[in-house]
């Protein structure tokens, strides 16, 4: 999913405000982990993950991997903070701003 500079910015703000809902340690992302946000996406839109200093991997990069396995769309990574959007299909909870038509 596109989001658009102003989405975007709403979401980041909404973001901004949550505790991370998950820690990604020293074993990164694995199956389980990704099962574990499935679940907590069928419940929630936004996400916010904290990469631990015991990970080695590059949080951007873990961001579009985890991005790519749960068809999430990365907000942003700032730090070692990761915010991840995947809305509802069926009824979403956030509501964002329009796309403005050019």
């Amino acid at each position: 999913m596109e989001l658009t500079s102003k989405q975007r910015a709403y979401l980041k703000s909404l973001g901004s405000k949550l505790e991370p809902a998950f820690s990604l340690g020293k074993s990164s992302v694995t199956p389980e982990t990704i099962a574990a946000l499935d679940e907590y996406f069928a419940k929630n839109e936004l996400l916010k993950i904290s990469v631990l200093k015991n990970c080695e991997d590059d949080p951007r990069e873990l961001a579009e991997i985890i991005a790519g396995r749960t068809r999430s769309t990365v907000v942003h990574t700032i730090g070692r903070k990761i915010v991840l959007y995947k809305p509802d299909k069926e009824k979403p909870k956030i509501e964002l701003p329009k796309a403005s038509k050019n």
